[in-house]
């Protein structure tokens, strides 16, 4: 098991969270309150940058789509970037990939 860590930088656009580790259900609460403690303005882009993510399950899939519903409450857009082929399967078995915003790489996504 790898621990959750979630490092955060401001852009002009938005805030780009770096996710690296097991998103888990023991470790999905750890983005979940780190969307929680997150403001975002009406018009800007938050980027889950998933490029150091390990494993994903359904809790931390549920946890991505918490950090969607975050932002489109605030009125902004959500995008996932640098999604592990893996967890790009799984979002495309599901129809997720038609759901959230993808991109190559954090730096496409702004």
């Amino acid at each position: 098991m790898n621990p959750l860590t979630v490092r955060q930088h401001d852009t002009a656009t938005g805030p780009v969270l770096h996710v690296a580790g097991d998103l888990d259900y023991d470790q999905a609460p750890v983005l979940r309150g780190r969307l929680d403690q997150l403001s975002l303005s009406p018009g800007e882009c938050l980027v889950l940058d998933l490029s150091g993510l390990e494993f994903c399950d359904s809790s931390g899939i549920t946890a991505l789509l918490a950090a969607r519903q975050h932002a489109l409450a605030a009125g902004a857009d959500v995008v996932l970037a640098a999604v592990p082929a893996n967890l790009m399967r799984v979002l495309t078995l599901v129809g997720l990939d038609q759901v959230f915003t993808l991109r190559p790489d954090s730096s496409a996504a702004s």
